[in-house]
């Protein structure tokens, strides 16, 4: 199946705004009445469609970016039986271009607010435990001043002068009427006489928004975890967006991670491998134990059950596994060069380099 984002031309990290804009080109270059008998432009406006339709979504949008076409099997996607189906999904984006007698679109009903996101760095302690955080995000919310409406305390709202209240200017182009959004009232069909002084008109302010969160166990890099209602705020009553708190790892000084076990490299020398011996090891919250039996090999592995991760909303928790590295010494006394030696050759007492049981050249 073709990638949305490749149909409708933009990024993986591309804004509502963004995929909004580039449905609007794509729709208006494949539509019907731009092609009439046209196949293929015929198929290709269902697909951008059908895109438009996951990716302006932001649920939708976030299951197809974690498990791409399967992730949508269950759900309400695509399967237009034609062009008033789609018209009758979309048909705010096609009064932007196209007269189909459905009435204005306009820009003076209620709006949700947009989604924020906002990138947590944690260690994996806080992964083990959880954690309950302070966040500070940048949002705008509606200006307490006007209460969102834009309008100065005993004024009102003014009819557009410009498009006569239709919130549109309509444009013909050979057989094609084309109409678009009234530059003026920006699709209101309503011009602010009065603007709020706090705000400018624009009904939104920027704050400062503090919150506690509470992020749970088991997350992992690329985790996201969604705060209904404290995105930005909706204009005219709209519903807020949501935040998106994006997940990311710290790496750790003693652990690598793999799922929910955690790797640690215990360094040992050859001489505690071969006869055995009891190490500490460090795990997240403690200590524990861990016997070493002799003749250990270099990269042998021990587990310490249940000492690892906890899963993500789950009652299952990891392993802490144990690598064997055994470490050469770089620095030996004359005796301990003299005990390995004879450790490697048994029986041999001769100093390296010397060989007994003959005499100097010359001797008898």
């Amino acid at each position: 199946m073709n990638d949305y984002y490749e149909i409708l031309a933009v990024s993986r990290q591309a804004t509502p705004e963004e995929i909004k804009v580039s449905y609007r080109r794509l729709a208006l270059k494949y539509h019907p009445d731009k092609n009439p008998g046209d196949k293929v432009a015929e198929e290709q406006f269902k697909l951008v469609s059908e895109a438009y339709q996951v990716l302006s979504d932001s649920e939708k949008r976030q299951i197809y970016d974690l498990y791409g076409h399967a992730g949508l099997a269950d759900l309400d996607v695509g399967g237009f039986s034609g062009f008033e189906d789609i018209f009758s999904s979309f048909g705010d984006i096609f009064e932007d271009f196209f007269s189909f007698g459905r009435g204005r679109r306009r820009a003076d009903r209620p709006q949700p607010g947009a989604d924020l996101r906002h990138r947590v760095v944690l260690t994996l302690e806080d992964v083990a435990r959880g954690l309950e955080t302070s966040l500070e995000v940048d949002r705008r919310s509606n200006c307490p001043r006007c209460g969102g409406s834009g309008l100065e305390t005993g004024t009102s709202r003014q009819t557009c002068p410009r498009c006569g209240g239709r919130g549109q200017v309509s444009q013909s182009k050979g057989q094609l009427k084309i109409f678009n959004t009234c530059p003026r009232c920006r699709g209101a069909g309503t011009v602010v006489p009065s603007p709020c002084k706090a705000c400018a008109g624009a009904g939104m302010v920027k704050e400062k928004k503090a919150m506690q969160v509470r992020i749970p166990p088991g997350v992992d890099t690329g985790t996201r975890l969604r705060l209904r209602g404290e995105g930005e705020a909706g204009r005219l009553g709209g519903r807020p967006g949501d935040l998106y708190l994006e997940v990311q790892i710290a790496p750790h000084p003693l652990f690598a991670r793999q799922g929910m076990d955690l790797y640690y490299q215990a360094r040992l020398s050859f001489v505690e491998a071969a006869l055995g011996t009891e190490i500490e090891v460090p795990t997240l919250d403690s200590q524990a134990r861990l016997a070493i039996p002799s003749g250990t090999q270099p990269g042998a592995t021990f587990r310490l059950r249940d000492r690892g991760l906890p899963g993500l909303r789950s009652k299952s928790r990891g392993d802490l596994v144990v690598v064997v590295d055994l470490q050469t010494p770089t620095e030996l006394s004359p005796q301990q060069q003299k005990l390995l030696r004879e450790f490697l050759h048994p029986g041999e007492t001769a100093e390296p380099g010397r060989v007994e049981g003959q005499g100097r050249a010359g001797e008898k």
